[in-house]
């Protein structure tokens, strides 16, 4: 089942929160958690994870400083706290199971095998494909016997 996050090994249960809006910027686009985090240089996944090792009020406390710290939404000036307060809503109500982590690190060394299939898998396709095409022009395909 680890081998499914592969491609996302970051805890679903954090996509809720991360892809929440927290307003729109001065263009009028959209901005998610995702990106108020990462635009602050920080890591939106491991920031989310500490959110989560804490108390809701603590949380709600520490994004809202976060929400603060962020320029790029005129609208948090002010609603800072009140849009902190609803995204820490958003967040699991607990960390990812360490069973779930163990089966993400012990995937971690498949990777490079699974990489491997997958080249395998590739090779072998383009040369069914060459086949089929180049296989295509051969003896009795168009001499007019």
């Amino acid at each position: 089942m680890a081998e499914l996050n592969i491609l996302n090994p970051n805890p679903p249960e954090f996509e809720q929160f991360l892809y929440a809006p927290v307003g729109e910027d001065r263009n009028g686009y959209v901005v998610t958690v995702l990106s108020t985090l990462a635009r602050l240089g920080l890591d939106p996944w491991k920031e989310t994870a500490e959110l989560v090792t804490l108390e809701r009020e603590a949380a709600r406390t520490r994004l809202g400083l976060l929400l603060s710290r962020f320029r790029d939404v005129p609208a948090l000036g002010s609603d800072h706290g009140k849009v902190a307060r609803e995204l820490s809503l958003l967040l699991p109500n607990s960390p990812p199971t360490p069973s779930s982590m163990q089966a993400d690190e012990t995937s971690a060394p498949d990777r490079p095998a699974s990489r491997g299939a997958i080249w395998t898998i590739l090779a072998i396709a383009l040369v069914l494909l060459q086949m089929l095409f180049v296989g295509g022009s051969g003896p009795g395909s168009g001499s007019g016997e």
